[in-house]
């Protein structure tokens, strides 16, 4: 299942707060199904153990903060408005989707960064955070930005699967992957910085086939986490990344605009996007993605 999200504003209002409410609601209701027994209560006997997050700065928690790039923002003023007001390496003033979802499903307050060196092992059980500010389904994208690829997210939550088992054991591990909520939430960094403002793709690529390059990579990284036991698996469309108050500065002309060829090219991702991972239902067992 794919699903738009449209960036909150810096500040939470009562109205954005319940849109993400309604997405989460609309999410949980087409990703889970009642079959299982897991740690927290839902509706419709629902339960999941854990959120696993992948992606880019919409949902980062701080992975960034000791990486040599400049995408990271564990500097005042951001932080602000976070419990204890001092920035964590969330891309806000306060707290990020990622926490929205756990705090939400009552899990816990926060979803941690996995790279937090405050995390610890009583954490790893209710999920934690992979996502890296700046990255892309492009492997491209986050070598330009010096970030952590979704290839290199994968890789640390197979060494993150190994320390959950030490701690709560192999049968239990299985359990909480297969129960568990996935999320990955990336596209955006590819169709402004990587194509539209960078001219290395646009040497070999148009729209069509870069957006054919963006889903290979999706649809890859969304089969390698099902491999690795993960059956519940959420992939958030790209928004209509044009209408950005920064892109229609930069590529909206002299009124500001929005940047119709961003929200094309974003558009036409979703579409394959959608096709894609509906195929996935059909042929991978126990999948809800």
């Amino acid at each position: 299942m794919q699903f738009f999200f449209r960036c909150l504003s810096r500040k939470a209002t009562p109205s954005s707060a319940t849109t993400f409410l309604f997405v989460l609601l609309l999410l949980l209701q087409l990703l889970l199904l009642p079959r299982t027994a897991a740690l927290i209560r839902l509706p419709h006997s629902v339960t999941i153990p854990a959120v696993i997050m992948f992606g880019d700065s919409i949902v980062d928690t701080g992975n960034n903060n000791d990486l040599d790039t400049i995408f990271k923002v564990n500097y005042p003023p951001y932080g602000k408005d976070f419990p204890g007001g001092k920035p964590t390496g969330r891309f806000s003033n306060g707290k990020v989707p990622s926490d929205f979802f756990v705090e939400e499903l009552g899990i816990k307050e926060v979803l941690p960064a996995y790279l937090d060196p405050n995390l610890q092992p009583e954490d790893l059980a209710t999920g934690v955070n992979f996502a890296s500010g700046g990255a892309g389904f492009d492997p491209l994208t986050s070598e330009l930005a010096s970030v952590i690829s979704l290839s290199d997210q994968l890789e640390l939550f197979k060494e993150y699967t190994a320390k959950l088992r030490g701690v709560v054991g192999e049968k239990i591990t299985t359990t909480i992957l297969a129960n568990s909520l996935f999320l990955i939430v990336a596209g955006s960094n590819d169709v402004t910085n990587t194509f539209f403002n960078n001219p290395l793709r646009r040497l070999h690529y148009d729209v069509p086939s870069y957006t054919d390059l963006m889903l290979a990579s999706a649809s890859n990284f969304v089969q390698d986490l099902y491999g690795l036991g993960a059956r519940r698996i959420g992939v958030f469309s790209v928004p209509p990344i044009g209408c950005l108050p920064s892109q229609r500065t930069l590529a909206g002309g002299l009124h500001r605009n929005c940047a119709e060829n961003y929200n094309k090219a974003a558009s036409l991702f979703n579409t394959k996007l959608s096709a894609k991972l509906n195929s996935f239902n059909r042929y991978l067992p126990y999948a809800r993605i």
